[in-house]
């Protein structure tokens, strides 16, 4: 268009910004990833399976633990096993919120209660794929996101996130927890770490993320009040050339002080959420003391029949070095330790690279838990899938290659972890 007076075209304006994407929509492209990647996994398990003369539906459902939650949500809790060393395997040590879901659904439909925790396992593995796209969306932008989500589609026990497992639920709760906790949602993050609490032992590690961060906001608040309290006050203007001669009416309310509900408000749900947050794994654990009438470590008691215990790692670190008494057990000693290194050096890295607190302690506690406890060592690759944090510096090294290349590289991994899962899941699998 061109200015009539001056004969000059005048500038064209610039085209508006486009209102950024919601977090749902942001999260597709992502899942959809994610779904595709489990989707090769049971392929690849179906046909392996197969030409075994094995049922794919079986080893997913119907083994290991998955038979133990649908045990709890068939019968309730009171059935235990006494092995032939004395050992007693209580159906105490499994927390309730799956058992709970698959005897809702098994209600509601058709289904098994075996195959009703095969489908809440495999919507809440959804779930944990997208509560992980949003942690890392809002720490790293959403291309550090997708990488992050499949990369734990990826992992090489993978199987699990698609078993009748409680891991996919409670990474799903811990997830939405911590991003409850990086946006401020304290009530939310609260409910989230309680129902995580219901759901494994390890539910402990969103407790402690949410206290912290709740605790460190409380200092960072008082901080910035005593920085603005120490500023010295801004010079009033002169009434004689602020207010205009008709000021001497009451002040509006939109002239009047600010008022100090908001910072209340804010710190009440601060204090609900980190009241919330522990009721779960609490509720459970002293629920299991009155019921065995062991009082409150009752449910270590329970936990010991089945061996498992916190040792500080001391158990782990003798099975690892008991792997280099022969050749080929030598060569799992050194991806025992190459593993653990891994693990160590990208958690350093998330700690170094300012990870938010939170994220920190949730992952700290869970590594600690995963990796020092007396537990069957077997268990353990599993007992890591929720540390999905440490995931974030490769998910970054990753999102920095060309599309092709980060193509090329995730659908080499899927290949592999499919493969793997197939011959593990055959095999002696996760127990």
């Amino acid at each position: 268009m061109t200015d009539l007076r001056t004969g000059v075209a005048a500038p064209h304006a610039p085209p508006p910004v486009p209102p950024p994407a919601s977090l749902p929509r942001r999260a597709v492209p992502a899942v959809l990833g994610y779904a595709a990647v489990r989707a090769l996994g049971l392929v690849v398990l179906a046909v392996w399976s197969a030409a075994r003369g094995k049922s794919a539906l079986t080893l997913l459902s119907a083994r290991w633990d998955s038979l133990w939650y649908a045990r709890v949500a068939e019968l309730g809790y009171g059935y235990q096993v006494r092995l032939p060393n004395g050992d007693v395997h209580s159906n105490l040590a499994f927390f309730p919120l799956l058992p709970w879901l698959e005897r809702l659904l098994h209600a509601a439909t058709p289904l098994s209660y075996a195959h009703a925790g095969l489908v809440v396992s495999l919507v809440a593995s959804l779930a944990a794929a997208a509560g992980i796209f949003a942690v890392a969306d809002h720490l790293y932008g959403p291309r550090v996101g997708g990488c992050a989500v499949l990369l734990w589609a990826v992992l090489p026990v993978a199987a699990v996130q698609s078993m009748a497992y409680s891991e996919s639920l409670f990474t799903a709760l811990a997830a939405w927890a911590l991003y409850a906790v990086l946006t401020g949602r304290w009530v939310s993050a609260g409910l989230l770490a309680a129902l995580a609490g219901l759901t494994r032992p390890v539910g402990g590690a969103v407790v402690a993320a949410v206290w912290v961060a709740a605790a460190a906001s409380f200092v960072r608040d008082g901080s910035a009040a005593r920085a603005d309290s120490a500023r010295p006050p801004t010079r009033a203007p002169s009434c004689s050339t602020a207010l205009p001669s008709s000021s001497t009416a009451p002040p509006s309310s939109s002239t009047a002080p600010p008022s100090s509900t908001a910072p209340r408000s804010s710190t009440a749900r601060r204090l609900l959420g980190m009241a919330v947050a522990p009721l779960g794994a609490a509720g459970y654990v002293l629920w299991v003391g009155h019921r065995t009438g062991k009082g409150p470590l009752g449910y270590l008691d329970v936990q010991a029949g089945w061996r498992n215990g916190f040792d500080g790692g001391y158990a782990f670190a003798r099975f690892v070095a008991e792997k280099f008494t022969s050749f080929p057990g030598a060569l799992a000693g050194v991806g025992m330790i190459v593993g653990v290194a891994l693990l160590l050096w990208l958690y350093v890295t998330g700690v170094r690279r300012g990870q938010p607190l939170g994220l920190l302690v949730y992952t700290g506690v869970v590594l600690a838990l995963a990796l020092c406890a007396s537990s069957y060592f077997g268990s353990k690759p599993r007992l890591l899938l929720p540390a999905f944090p440490v995931l974030f510096p490769l998910a970054a090294a990753l999102a920095r290659l060309r599309t092709p290349r980060s193509a090329l590289v995730t659908a080499g991994l899927a290949i592999v972890s499919a493969v793997y899962g197939a011959f593990w899941l055959n095999g002696s699998g996760p127990p």
